[in-house]
């Protein structure tokens, strides 16, 4: 079983901060690319950000020198922290990660229960 939580949505006004996190557990051998994605009112899911087991990072143009990913691998822990946040930003945040649950499975895609991300102009 694997599990993924997230945190650190809310309310927050523009040109504000938040930083997400994502905590996954369970039965891991290890951890490949973990991201966020997000999914605003009437709109399909997008990728805001990708990190590379060696730390390469990836962003979508709109969140480029505002949002920046990072990743904790003692922790099994990836983060998203947003800065200079705007009304467009608003929409639900899901944490997602590439993993092998042991050393003979294949990789396989898990997804958290998402966070909501609002932000007041």
């Amino acid at each position: 079983q694997v599990q993924l939580v997230e945190s650190g949505g809310g309310l927050v006004q523009a040109g504000g901060s938040l930083r997400l996190s994502c905590v996954v557990s369970g039965s891991i051998f290890s951890l490949n690319a973990m991201g966020w994605y997000r999914r605003a009112p009437g709109k399909q899911r997008e990728l805001v950000a990708t990190v590379t087991a060696g730390g390469s990072a990836d962003y979508a143009d709109s969140v480029k020198g505002r949002f920046t990913i990072s990743r904790d691998n003692a922790k099994n822990t990836v983060y998203l922290q947003m800065n200079s946040l705007t009304p467009e930003d608003t929409a639900v945040y899901y944490c997602s990660v590439q993993l092998r649950r042991s050393s003979s499975s294949g990789v396989s895609i898990y997804w958290g229960q998402g966070t909501q991300v609002t932000v007041s102009s």
